[in-house]
């Protein structure tokens, strides 16, 4: 239907209209005024046969209640009750003066713009005396007329234009809700944008912070090692820099693959993608210990439990949890700590204890700086928390009774996934 050339015209017609009328809405209302005293009301004041001229009204006396009729529509969008009692006023002077003009429909005028701009009580009261004027012009209608079909008319004229006045504004008011609804709705959508990339870089600096801190932190243990045996064992100074090699290696590939979320893959070509490997999981806590081993300390991992059917997600979780742990353990244990890692999962909760001897003698110094990252003032504690809560886990650490440490990690497992089974390894 719309898509008629014509009709096309009237609607961009009717947009531009629309559009200076919001710019410029005095402009339309001297229009309609124009069109109410001129078009309408010049055969008041030309034809022998109007009735005004058979009420024997001098052309003042008409041009007098015409501008009456007329002017107080100038205001009826800002003061639409007042406008339609001016109108009315000069309307109800007629009957004792037994005079109709054409400008009387300035009447049905203010009173769509009572319905259009108006209180509905005003307009409830406005209807009210309009439909009382109505009858009052209805008796002084020529003979040929029924006063009743008169007023019938008349009333159906004026609930007409209420009616319209009434559509036009609903139709408004829903549009304007619209028009809120729409930009409340891109308030929340640019709000969850900020959120999800604030949310994605707290995620990828917490993995940064893990794999760095993992793999400087057993490179440290591996250079210190090497040089002190560089004189007397140099075969084992040629293994710490080889596994110095590779666990850079892997801290470079595990950073590749944590930042090339903040890249465009569109913008690349499939052949310049970085070969990736898959994110860690509990099946790597093997390698994951031998790295830390290989720094000096000893440690035995258990685990226990269907692991490998845990979701991608809690696995990497869990992993970075024992990551954390064994890295800050080099950090504040040193290289001669004996440590052991058990991973359990039991009906709802994957269970995860890491515990460490402390360092081999008796410091001033480490057992205050690991309870003052415990309490949340390191990074490490709260990166662990941080991932437990997204799995509605929690994250614990202190010192042990004889000495130590312990960490200890409870990630929720949705029971319909539970499994059992059983590995361990001891070194």
């Amino acid at each position: 239907m719309w898509s008629h050339p014509q009709a096309e015209r009237w609607v961009g017609a009717g947009r531009r209209l629309r559009h200076a009328d919001r710019r410029r809405p005095w402009v339309l209302d001297v229009c309609v005024v124009l069109v109410v005293l001129l078009a309408i009301g010049i055969p008041d004041l030309i034809s022998e046969a109007a009735f005004a001229r058979k009420a024997g009204l001098p052309t003042t006396g008409i041009i007098g209640l015409q501008l009456g009729l007329t002017l107080p529509l100038l205001w009826r969008r800002k003061k639409p009750s007042a406008a339609l009692a001016a109108v009315l006023a000069v309307f109800l002077i007629q009957w004792p003066l037994d005079v109709l003009l054409n400008t009387d429909i300035a009447v049905f005028v203010a009173l769509y713009s009572l319905a259009r701009h108006g209180r509905l009580r005003h307009l409830a009261v406005g209807g009210a005396w309009v439909l009382a004027a109505l009858v009052q012009a209805a008796l002084r209608v020529p003979d040929a007329i029924s006063p009743i079909g008169a007023l019938f008319f008349l009333w159906s004229t004026a609930t007409a234009a209420m009616a319209l006045g009434l559509g036009l504004r609903v139709n408004q008011d829903y549009l304007a809700a619209l028009r809120r609804s729409a930009a409340q709705l891109e308030i929340e959508r640019e709000q969850r944008d900020r959120l999800a990339v604030a949310a994605e870089r707290t995620r990828i600096a917490r993995d940064m912070h893990d794999i760095v801190g993992h793999h400087l932190s057993v490179m440290i243990g591996l250079a210190d090692g090497g040089a002190q045996a560089i004189g007397a064992a140099p075969e084992r100074s040629r293994q710490a820099l080889q596994l110095i090699s590779g666990s850079g290696r892997q801290a470079l590939s595990e950073l590749r693959r944590t930042l090339t979320v903040l890249h465009d893959e569109q913008d690349q070509d499939a052949a310049e993608q970085p070969a990736l490997h898959p994110q860690p999981g509990l099946s790597d806590l093997a390698s994951l210990c031998d790295r830390v081993r290989a720094a000096g300390p000893e440690i035995t991992l258990t685990t226990t439990g269907g692991l490998v059917t845990l979701d991608t997600g809690t696995q990497l979780a869990a992993y970075r949890i024992v990551q954390e742990a064994l890295t800050n353990m080099l950090k504040h244990a040193g290289k001669k700590t004996q440590a052991s890692v058990t991973v359990s999962r039991d009906a709802d909760a994957l269970h995860i204890r890491i515990e460490d001897t402390g360092p081999p003698t008796a410091s001033t110094q480490s057992q205050p700086s690991r309870e003052k990252e415990a309490s949340g003032a390191g990074h490490g504690i709260v990166g662990m928390k941080e991932r437990a809560a997204v799995y509605e886990g929690t994250v614990t650490a202190g010192p042990r009774p004889g000495g130590g440490w312990t960490v200890h990690a409870a990630l929720r497992v949705p029971p319909a996934l539970t499994s059992r089974g059983r590995t361990a390894e001891t070194a």
